[in-house]
């Protein structure tokens, strides 16, 4: 029975622990921002599992495909900016060609990065979408462009 209770205990504080840290990284991740252009691009992803981006020599594991541009620039902008909204996300900043967004997490309130840029050569919106904090993000950030895609789509069909 008394080593049930020291097991018992044990488990407890390190739980207590793993909450703890957790508290601290989502603070941690309300501090930083978007990395932004490098090179006229979206920044790369880093070695870590927790980035998507579209952009030209991305690695295949971290690869999204970019958002078509069907309408005027300036209105696929708006609608954007509108299915990131609906999406839970919130605009920060904005200019003709870049667009970032922040996300926050339900749990502990960790903060993501959603960038996008404007390529009018290619025709389309550039999009990054990476984790402030930690190590791995279990695919959300995959998740949250697939879903940001399918609302940007529903509402460009609406616009036409």
């Amino acid at each position: 029975m008394k080593l049930l209770h020291i097991l018992a205990v044990a488990v407890g504080g390190s739980l207590l622990a793993l909450v703890v840290m957790l508290v601290f990284k989502a603070q941690a991740s309300k501090e930083g921002q978007a990395p932004g252009m490098y090179a006229g691009q979206l920044s790369p992803c880093s070695s870590k599992p927790n980035c998507v981006r579209s952009e030209a020599g991305t690695p295949a594991d971290k690869r999204v495909a970019p958002l078509p541009v069907a309408t005027s620039p300036e209105a696929a902008w708006q609608q954007l900016a509108a299915a990131i909204e609906s999406t839970g996300g919130v605009v920060v900043g904005r200019n003709d060609d870049y667009l970032a967004a922040t996300y926050t997490s339900a749990l502990f309130g960790f903060v993501d990065d959603l960038e996008a840029r404007l390529d009018p050569a290619a025709g389309v919106i550039q999009l990054r979408s990476a984790s402030r904090q930690g190590h791995s993000d279990l695919g959300a950030n995959r998740t949250r462009v697939e879903r940001l895609r399918q609302q940007y789509l529903t509402a460009g069909q609406g616009a036409r």
